[in-house]
């Protein structure tokens, strides 16, 4: 059975870019291609401190009256 490759994951001059990159709709940017997925690990990080930061986010106002109609539906 041949071992499948991975592509490398490229270089990057900044987060932003890389952030582009991976949020990029591109099939060829799935992370399954770039990583061996079998042999990752489960981690504890045990000095994470929650944030407080408020943050803005915008959904389209259909999805969020269904999430609300759903959560009411689910409360009765």
């Amino acid at each position: 059975m041949n071992k499948p490759t991975t592509k490398t994951i490229p270089k990057f001059a900044n987060e932003a870019q890389e952030r582009t990159f991976w949020e990029s709709h591109d099939p060829k940017h799935d992370s399954a291609e770039h990583l061996d997925w079998t042999k990752a690990r489960k981690v504890t990080l045990p000095n994470l401190k929650p944030t407080t930061k408020t943050i803005s986010l915008r959904l389209p106002q259909h999805p969020l009256i269904k999430v609300w109609l759903q959560e009411k539906l689910r409360s009765h």
